[in-house]
């Protein structure tokens, strides 16, 4: 089995800064689109939001990568395509595997932007797009399956949902930052996440120095117990509310 932490939504380079955490809850604020889309941020109620995250450079009117996709009855849709779907393949990532992502965020009020864990998805299918996208999937529309974004296209599909508050056990970032040091579980050791392999990352203190940049980092986590328990622990906190 497999954890992979995937980072999704606002940050300085895409859309100009953190996502807002607003009445305690997270509001993960999708990319501006790259390529195929027909959903705006005021048709997720996030129009507000992405003008004051990125200074006025986006609003309701301007199309967002809406991506991973929550749906009702708590499934999930999220796309992944070219060096990102190669590494999730080499990794041997499939039916079976936990998706947790993160982002960047801030409480709308102030405070210190930090990493967190806002969502998940348990994969239940992968649909390989080369050969043409379901025609549910259009009518949803999920940007990959409105266009192609790479020959690689998958799409991931399962149970999933978005935490209702920001709880202190979802946050990845110490207090007091910076935004890349982590406190990691006590069964993530050296080794065991792809491209954090550089001793110097692995730090005292059960910290981890993450990468500055990068999508899908992942924890095969074989059969051992205590990244099943905490997993269980992690998604039942994203379940609470």
């Amino acid at each position: 089995m497999r954890i992979i932490f995937s980072r999704k939504g606002f940050d300085s380079a895409a859309g100009g800064g953190p996502s807002p955490i607003v009445d305690e809850r997270p509001l993960s604020l999708p990319i501006p689109a790259g390529a195929a889309s027909r959903t705006s941020y005021g048709e997720l109620g996030l129009g507000v939001h992405a003008a004051r995250a990125s200074r006025g450079r986006l609003g309701a009117h301007d199309l967002c990568h809406h991506d991973p996709m929550f749906l009702g009855e708590h499934s999930c849709l999220f796309g992944q395509c070219g060096a990102a779907q190669t590494h999730l393949e080499r990794q041997g990532v499939c039916e079976g595997d936990v998706f947790l992502f993160f982002g960047l965020f801030r409480d709308v009020e102030g405070g210190e932007p930090h990493h967190r864990i806002f969502a998940y998805l348990e994969v239940e299918q992968m649909i390989p797009l080369s050969g043409g996208a379901p025609r549910e999937l259009v009518e949803l529309g999920h940007p990959h399956a409105l266009g192609m974004h790479h020959k690689n296209d998958v799409i991931y599909r399962g149970p999933g949902r978005v935490a209702a508050r920001a709880s202190d056990n979802l946050r990845l970032t110490v207090p007091g930052g910076p935004v890349t040091l982590w406190q990691r579980p006590g069964w993530l050791q050296r080794g065991g996440l792809t491209y954090h392999d550089r001793a110097d990352r692995w730090q005292r203190g059960g910290k981890l120095r993450s990468v500055a940049r990068g999508q899908e980092f992942v924890a095969d986590i074989g059969r051992r117990q205590a990244p099943r328990d905490w997993l269980a622990a992690i998604l039942d906190e994203i379940r609470a509310s």
